[in-house]
């Protein structure tokens, strides 16, 4: 008889009011720090969209006095969850790698 409802996996008695899902990981945040006219930037870029969609956030240093210090002779910098993973070229496989390791 299936009465749609799920099973606790752990003990295997069917699922009841106020049981706790499963705690999914969240993804890991991903940041391209990139300035105007960079065509590295632009191929980093275009690595995280072919490997993440839109799930990574962008930073244009340009303007800022203390971007432009901490990232300008590195560009592009792309950091995953706060450490700085990747500079000047990002590897697909390398990004895919450090993404499932992360663990966000």
């Amino acid at each position: 008889m299936d009465t749609g409802a799920t099973e606790d996996a752990a003990s295997r008695r069917p699922a009841r009011p106020g049981d706790l899902a499963p705690v999914l990981p969240s993804p890991p945040n991903v940041v391209l720090y990139h300035a105007e006219g960079c065509h590295l930037c632009e191929q980093a870029r275009a690595v995280l969209h072919a490997e993440l969609g839109d799930a990574f956030d962008e930073v244009d240093i340009g303007g800022d006095d203390a971007l432009e210090a901490a990232y300008r002779e590195w560009l592009p910098v792309v950091e995953i969850d706060g450490r700085r993973a990747f500079v000047y070229f990002v590897d697909p496989a390398a990004l895919r790698r450090r993404v499932a390791q992360s663990p966000g």
